[in-house]
């Protein structure tokens, strides 16, 4: 309860109490926002009733809402939850956010909610107060419990949360249901009571640019804003907004709504005008007296009583502001030079903006990928002293793999482990989000009352509180932090900490538009922008200090002619040339610095596969930053000796050297059957190049061009065990990791090649990573870029070995672990899904192509030494054309190298069988696709393969 309660808010609980008298179950609706539910909160702790809250989400079930089984020493049994635990012992009911519940859920409650009778699923009925009494005059308590009859309380009320929905998008009221709910419609606070709110928490601010503030923020409230497609304005986060202003008055007040409502990242042009004009209307916009933030200057703890918590001094224009700020349960960083944080101008701002809004409230950053948005994260919790978190979000984690998953024990019972966020929770540290724009608005609703109050109900009945809260029950009740335990209540950190890092929505695109107007009141939104060109060059400098200038000044004289131009093509090749990319390319360039970048920067966008379009695009782009090919550049690439030998345990191919590797595990080790071709040694030379540079590898191409032989060729020269994983539609992120069987009846988990790998140094191959669903690639790119991840059954692999002192079920990464994925290229007639575009980012990436006309040659001859020359000649040519054919887009099938060896083996065996009947062993997919056959037979034609040949294919000469 608030101490000076606002007079809307008095209406309101008055309401309920009426409601409540006359023993109806109420609906409060209205805008998102933590409101409704500080009312309902409020009402129960005026009148001292307890609570059971659930927060519905999509993967609410009904054994979420009536009972579910547990099994406790071989047997099952059924355990209550809210409904019925409230029903019974008298509670009040709040269900919030019903639009999230999926469609067929609720009506489980239609009758407890009209009748106040349920069946269990246990054979218990629960009856209304006054039936039961009326059966108690004619019958003892001890009959009626022997037929499982048992008495609702005559104080159970159900309190339901819930947004409009034509409005806002969740699933509509079911007509039955909505009958049985008395409604209320709970609007923001009216202008006055809010302002006298913000008048109290704002007293350094004029009265008079608060009250410009709310009456902005009230405008895009209004139904004219909707009707313009702006998202409502989270006026809940308006206290936040006047707690920074009240630390620092000078500040310009655009820049914090920007904050609220970053209305540049999610508004299209039109939008951005309306938010801009509303904004002069009220006089908000920027005048040269109003100062952004510049940098941090000092960190200190604070002495005294108070743990966790830090003086942070910002320069704010020429004056030093300083405040306290939440701190994690670490040292602070001292000193603020690290070596892999280079500290630009544009980040140092953004640092000293993100310490603000850390006062207040979470925050969530928004920024394209590659960008380094994990990076100032990872910066920000070091200033602060945070240990970090990492959880990778994917589209269809449900609510359970945010807060707590089952699991058995050793003795075959059930039990819950919680995540990774609620021990982080309990523990203090910065939770970091990662991706947030992929996963189900519905999810994330549970996360709703942890952010706004700092609590929450878990699915075993735990309830986390605010640290204040807490103590406060503490000393009420009396009671040891021991008992309070038995009871299963723990108090959340105070330093804990949620950070959201998000890939800014796509405007204009139905599907991508996760910022909407409930996720605006969650959390403080900061941009994170490209680097300007020339902080860029300062980081790759410093990061990579003898990497050639010439090189850096073209390479992003590129880069931000294709960021800076707005047609889509060009956006899509900026994005493979994000800052991590950059950095990649220079730190191969300083190792091999007569490289030709026209080479690096077609590796990195993978142009061999890119459409037509972008390709051309991207080849103008280059010769207008004068980065090109030579002629004779080529000519010494083909002139180079490709051949590997080994020499006294070092291995060389083409130009390049590494040691072989003394393994022990020789099962492991791949052995295959392997011609050498040129083409095939410049790719692993290249892969050799990368390997030295510690990356790990991406190899794209189409179907049959040898990536796998390439990369068992590989390890095998190398002497590197390997571990192999094949993806495919229905692997999920629990079977990457282990492999769960039944061992004497209790689930064993085993290792899954990955963790084999990651534990051993192995190299980790996965194959057809095209077919995987994409979130589950994602899970990868916590390990390759934090080194961290977290298995299902709780263990987790961490990168460095200073985090494992004193930790159990931790598995340290292997210093020689790498891994190799091997994708098909993106696009039809390939079915697979783009992995290139959500994770080609973290790999280098290699594009394998078929062999050279001649390297193909050389290899038939050793597949078919007896077949003769002139028709292995035929093969190649025709073959040949088919593939650009392929390639423009003619045909849709790349044919490739392992067509013509099967067919080549075939003349080997059966040397007697002509040409023209063996070749239908790869044609005869395409016999009864008209065109195609046409084109095909006329193709094979022109080489002299008589396939298919009709009398009208006869061409008689004129006399």
């Amino acid at each position: 309860m608030t101490d000076s309660l606002a007079q809307s808010v008095v209406h309101h609980l008055r309401w309920i109490m009426q409601k409540d008298l006359l023993g109806q179950d109420v609906f409060l609706i209205g805008p998102p926002g933590p409101l409704r539910r500080s009312i309902a909160m409020q009402y129960l702790e005026l009148t001292k009733r307890e609570v059971e809250y659930i927060a519905l989400s999509r993967d609410t079930t009904e054994t979420d809402l009536k009972q579910r089984r547990e099994i406790r020493d071989g047997s099952a049994f059924y355990l209550d939850q809210c409904a019925v635990r409230a029903a019974t012992e008298g509670r009040i009911l709040v269900l919030e956010g019903l639009e999230k519940a999926e469609r067929n859920v609720l009506p489980v409650l239609n009758n407890l909610l009209e009748n106040r009778e349920m069946q269990l699923e246990d054979g218990r009925f629960l009856m209304s107060a006054e039936r039961y009494d009326k059966l108690l005059q004619d019958h003892t308590k001890s009959e009626l419990d022997s037929w499982k009859i048992v008495r609702v309380s005559e104080d159970f009320r159900v309190i339901a949360l819930g947004l409009p929905v034509p409005k806002y998008s969740g699933n509509p009221l079911d007509p039955p249901l909505r009958s049985r709910f008395q409604a209320r419609d709970v609007y923001h606070l009216p202008f006055k009571d809010h302002l006298q709110l913000l008048y109290s928490i704002g007293s350094n601010i004029s009265t008079e640019r608060i009250s410009q503030l709310l009456s902005f923020a009230t405008t895009l409230c209004s139904q004219e804003s909707s009707t313009l497609g702006l998202p409502d304005f989270p006026l809940d986060s308006l206290s936040a907004a006047v707690q920074i202003l009240d630390s620092f008055p000078m500040m310009s007040v655009q820049h914090v709504i920007e904050r609220l409502y970053p209305y540049n990242v999610f508004l299209g042009k039109e939008g951005r005008t309306a938010v801009k004009d509303a904004l002069k209307r009220f006089e908000l916009q920027d005048s040269k007296s109003h100062l952004l933030p510049r940098r941090i200057t000092k960190v200190e703890s604070v002495q005294g009583n108070k743990p966790f918590k830090a003086d942070v001094t910002v320069q704010i224009g020429e004056k030093e502001v300083t405040f306290q700020v939440p701190a994690g349960t670490g040292l602070l960083k001292k000193h603020p030079q690290s070596d892999t944080f280079i500290r630009t101008s544009s980040h140092n701002q953004l640092l000293a903006e993100m310490v603000q809004s850390h006062m207040v409230k979470d925050m969530c950053l928004i920024g394209g990928k590659g960008c380094g948005k994990t990076v100032l994260a990872k910066e920000f919790a070091d200033i602060l002293g945070y240990s970090i978190e990492p959880i990778m979000l994917y589209q269809d984690m449900t609510a359970r793999d945010l807060l707590q998953q089952r699991y058995t024990l050793p003795n075959g019972d059930t039990a819950w482990r919680p995540s990774p966020l609620v021990t982080a929770a309990l523990e203090g540290k910065l939770v970091i989000l990662d991706g947030i724009h992929r996963i189900n608005p519905g999810t994330l609703a549970v996360l709703q009352r942890l952010i706004h109050d700092r609590e929450l109900t878990l699915y075993d009945g735990t309830r986390l509180l605010r640290e204040d809260r807490y103590q406060n029950l503490k000393e009420e009740l009396q009671i040891s932090d021991e008992k309070l335990q038995e009871r299963s209540i723990f108090p959340i950190h105070p330093s804990f900490r949620i950070m959201v890092l998000a890939e800014p929505p796509v405007i204009g695109s139905s599907t991508q538009q996760w910022l909407g107007p409930e996720f605006l009141t969650l959390f403080l939104f900061h941009n994170v922008r490209s680097l300007s060109k020339s902080e860029e060059i300062e980081v790759i400098k410093k990061m990579i200090p003898n990497v050639p200038s010439v090189a850096v000044e073209q390479l992003l004289s590129l880069t931000h002619k294709l960021r800076e131009t707005n047609d889509a093509t060009a956006q899509s090749l900026a994005s493979s040339l994000s800052t991590r990319q950059l950095l990649r390319i220079c730190r191969r360039l300083s190792q091999h610095p007569d490289e030709s970048l026209y080479y690096a920067v077609n590796k990195a966008c993978l142009s061999r596969f890119l459409p037509n379009l972008a390709r051309s695009a991207l080849h103008k782009n280059l010769q207008d930053s004068r980065i090109e090919t030579s002629s004779n550049d080529m000519k010494k690439l083909e002139e180079k000796d490709y051949t590997c030998e080994i020499n006294n345990g070092i291995l060389k191919i083409g130009s390049v050297t590494m040691p072989i590797y003394n393994s022990t595990k020789k099962v492991k080790v791949p052995d295959v059957l392997f011609y050498e071709n040129t083409q095939h040694m410049m790719v692993m030379e290249d892969m050799l190049k990368d390997f030295l540079l510690g990356e790990h590898l991406l190899l794209v191409g189409n179907q049959g061009v040898g990536k796998n032989k390439i990369v068992d060729r590989f390890l095998h020269l190398l002497n590197r065990p390997r571990e192999y994983l094949q993806l495919h539609r229905d692997t999920t992120v629990q079977s990457l990791t282990l492999q769960p069987s039944v061992k004497d009846g209790l689930i064993i988990y085993e290792d899954s090649p990955l963790v084999k790998a990651v534990k051993f140094g192995h190299i980790l191959v996965i194959d057809e990573a095209d077919k995987a669903p994409t979130n589950v690639t994602c899970v990868l790119k916590t390990l390759v870029e934090s080194g961290e991840m977290v298995l299902s059954d709780g263990r987790r692999i961490v990168a460095n070995h200073a985090h494992v002192e004193g930790r159990e079920n931790v598995i340290v990464i292997h210093p020689d672990f790498r891994m190799i994925v091997l994708a098909n290229r993106p696009g039809f007639p390939f079915l697979g899904n783009d992995f290139f575009a959500t994770l080609g980012d973290i790999f280098s990436c290699h594009a394998v192509d078929n062999p050279k006309p001649q390297s193909e040659l050389a290899m038939l001859r050793q597949y078919g030494p007896d077949v003769p020359e002139p028709i292995l000649q035929k093969l190649v040519a025709a073959f040949g054309e088919l593939r650009s054919l392929a390639d423009q887009g003619i045909i849709n099938y790349p044919y490739s190298t392992r067509e013509v060896v099967n067919i080549v083996k075939h003349l080997q065996k059966f040397p007697t069988e002509g040409l023209a009947n063996v070749v239908r062993n790869v044609f005869d997919f395409d016999s009864y696709n008209n065109e195609m056959r046409e084109i095909l037979i006329s193709t094979l034609h022109k080489y002299g393969i008589p396939i298919g040949a009709k009398p009208t294919n006869v061409q008689l000469a004129k006399e």
